[in-house]
């Protein structure tokens, strides 16, 4: 008996990269206005960068970057799927990718606190 799609963990790794380029994709316009403050009002720039000293905005900082990390190895994984044969190593690669981005978002983490 098989199972379905849905329950491979593979999927889990698409939905993942689906999902962060989702969040990053309605990230941009946000982070697009921040910087074009910088050029125009210099003085609620300053005022942004006091706010982003927060604890909870380091953190959302860190899920940012562990959303794009995963978004990057995702799209690594897909391109071997694209160029490379089917093995059976890729249940560990998806979770290699996944402990890569936390390791990756994690450092990012803890030089920002």
């Amino acid at each position: 008996m098989t199972r379905p799609p849905r329950s491979h963990p593979l999927w889990l790794a698409f939905v993942l990269h689906r999902l962060s380029g989702l969040a990053l994709a309605l990230f941009l316009p946000a982070h697009f206005w921040v910087l074009s403050m910088a050029l125009t009002q210099p003085q609620r720039l300053d005022s942004f960068l006091e706010f982003a000293e927060n604890p909870m905005v380091k953190l959302a900082e860190f899920g940012l970057v562990f959303l794009l990390s995963v978004h990057i190895f995702g799209g690594l994984r897909l391109l071997a799927l694209e160029f490379l044969p089917w093995s059976n190593k890729q249940k560990s690669l998806a979770a290699g990718a996944v402990g890569l981005s936390l390791f990756v978002s994690g450092t990012f983490f803890l030089q920002a606190i």
